[in-house]
């Protein structure tokens, strides 16, 4: 009885990453209303930089100076061992990732919730994975059968069908809102930081490299916030705002992608990795019942085409990743199924 409770803890964790993180449309669509993109994204990554970068002197505290470079510091004495920082033979790298899945992606995300529902956004984020299959069989030349291919149509059919509201061939004669096509933004901006993030993982761990893009994109998303009135905003703020902002920045991208890690590490990559088709399911259903927002049969088929089709392209890497037992938490493959739709 005692040795199943690890387990059911890391499930409770890993959908618990997944409920956060399908909260963080809800709650980016609520603060979307009220703040320009560029203020909603640094205040978002303002919190979540300052918990991160705790979590990080915590970590390398607990493996000592040795280890500290692993971590994004430099260890050679005990006060750069407690206060890390990063590595400069990574900083391109680094600021690559901040600015595609901090500066970018926010920017686009705000902006796109002010448009169009959470649920609907959410859905149309899911085809990242298969965004990700898609540029690495077109551009890096990677192997893409039969199967991979069909998933990968599948799901871009699915986003089709959400952005058409179940009629794909209107797109080409009325077009696609423009808060989809700043959604479908997110969409290039999270395959770029995924596929950039495989090759900075190599170096750093996904906690380094997590921290100091969050850290460097927050500190590009400063100028644009303060152009677009940051301080006006903090100050008209009242405290449901600083309470979504402290949920997306400390919630839904610190403590989130600490449990999901926890799960990559106590179950593999491949089985951690399925959980992150529950984040549209999560952001509908919260949606609806936080912002009662509708859901019709276009969204529900085209989410369905989309999640099919992720499953089907990632079907292959899936397998041959589930001998690798639990100890492939290190992985640069097992950080990148997180990020696929990991952190939004």
């Amino acid at each position: 009885m005692s040795a199943a409770r690890p387990g059911l803890a890391v499930y409770a964790k890993l959908v618990g990453s997944m409920a956060l993180w399908g909260a963080t449309w809800v709650s980016g669509r609520y603060v979307a209303q009220v703040l320009s993109p560029f203020a909603a994204a640094f205040l978002r990554f303002l919190f979540a930089s300052t918990f991160l970068y705790l979590l990080l002197c915590r970590a390398t505290a607990q493996l000592g100076g040795q280890a500290g470079q692993a971590h994004g510091g430099t260890p050679p004495d005990a006060s750069r061992t407690r206060w890390p920082r990063p590595p400069r033979a990574l900083l391109p790298g680094l600021a690559f990732l901040g600015f595609t899945g901090v500066f970018l992606y926010n920017a686009l995300f705000f902006s796109g919730l002010a448009r169009i529902p959470a649920g609907r956004a959410a859905m149309i984020v899911a085809c990242v994975p298969s965004a990700v299959a898609l540029y690495s069989g077109l551009v890096l030349r990677s192997p893409t059968g039969l199967v991979k291919g069909l998933g990968i149509a599948l799901s871009l059919a699915g986003v089709s069908v959400i952005l058409s509201e179940g009629n794909p061939l209107s797109l080409f004669t009325h077009g696609a809102d423009p808060g989809d096509l700043l959604i479908l933004g997110c969409v290039a901006a999270w395959a770029a930081y995924t596929i950039a993030g495989g090759r900075v993982m190599r170096r750093a761990t996904p906690l380094a490299a997590v921290t100091w893009s969050c850290v460097l994109g927050c500190a590009m998303l400063l100028p644009a916030a303060l152009a677009t009135g940051l301080a006006g905003q903090v100050l008209a703020a009242d405290w449901i705002i600083w309470a979504n902002m402290a949920f997306l920045g400390v919630g839904a991208t610190g403590l989130a992608f600490t449990w999901y890690y926890d799960g990559i590490l106590a179950l593999g990559a491949a089985r951690a990795s399925v959980f992150i088709n529950l984040v549209p399911v999560f952001a509908t259903a919260l949606g609806c019942a936080l912002l009662g927002e509708g859901v019709g049969l276009p969204l529900v088929a085209g989410g369905l085409m989309v999640l099919g089709g992720v499953a089907l392209a990632n079907r292959t890497a899936a397998s041959g990743q589930s001998g690798q037992g639990r100890n492939d938490g290190k992985r640069t493959d097992g950080v990148r199924s997180g990020a696929d739709q990991g952190r939004p």
